[in-house]
């Protein structure tokens, strides 16, 4: 009889020389230096950007959880490591634009929970976020997506406010917006994510 053909590789080797399944990951094979490494070398935009560098996704989240301590400073330690690992799952997927995502339909949205979910376990935090900090992490990520659109990726300030809303007090190019975003390279995209995910740890 031929043999059966193996199932094909699931699982992915981290540089920290962790295998994570992906289909079924554990957060026992999670390390926050693997995220770091992996976040600042994916590129936001699909790289369509100015600068010298990508924005990554690691400075991305590092902007989201900044966001969500300006919007309420009072913020507790578990509801600012959400903000920060809110896009953790990349490190392994990706960052696609979320049109494409919509197309993939929902076999890919639920790939990504689950592997939030176990990242959310590995660092202390309920698997599933509540749904009122969802919708305020998602809110800052708008804004997040706000600053980026209208500094780095050529959006116009109509064209931003009309897919993402227009923050109030912000308007992403002139005086009064909210911080300027300056791409790093990856190693110091990484040691940016590393620092803020201290800062909680402590």
């Amino acid at each position: 009889m031929p043999r059966k053909a193996e199932p094909p590789r699931a699982w992915q080797r981290m540089l920290s020389g962790r295998r994570l399944d992906l289909l079924n990951p554990s957060p026992l094979d999670i390390e926050i230096e693997d995220i770091a490494h992996g976040l600042a070398r994916v590129a936001r935009w699909n790289g369509q950007t100015k600068g010298d560098h990508a924005f990554s996704v690691a400075q991305h989240c590092v902007l989201v959880h900044d966001i969500a301590i300006h919007l309420d400073p009072a913020l507790g330690r578990p509801e600012r490591l959400a903000a920060l690992l809110h896009d953790a799952p990349e490190y392994v997927v990706g960052d696609m634009i979320s049109p494409f995502k919509a197309a993939l339909g929902l076999d890919y949205k639920d790939f990504e929970k689950r592997l939030l979910a176990a990242i959310h376990l590995r660092f202390g935090l309920h698997a599933a976020s509540p749904p009122r900090l969802e919708t305020f992490i998602k809110r800052c990520d708008r804004i997040a997506a706000y600053l980026e659109a209208t500094q780095l990726a050529g959006f116009s300030l109509p064209e931003a406010a009309k897919f993402f809303g227009r923050p109030a007090g912000l308007d992403g190019q002139g005086s009064a917006r909210f911080v300027r975003l300056d791409p790093l390279a990856p190693n110091a995209a990484s040691e940016l994510y590393l620092s803020a995910f201290a800062r909680l740890a402590t």
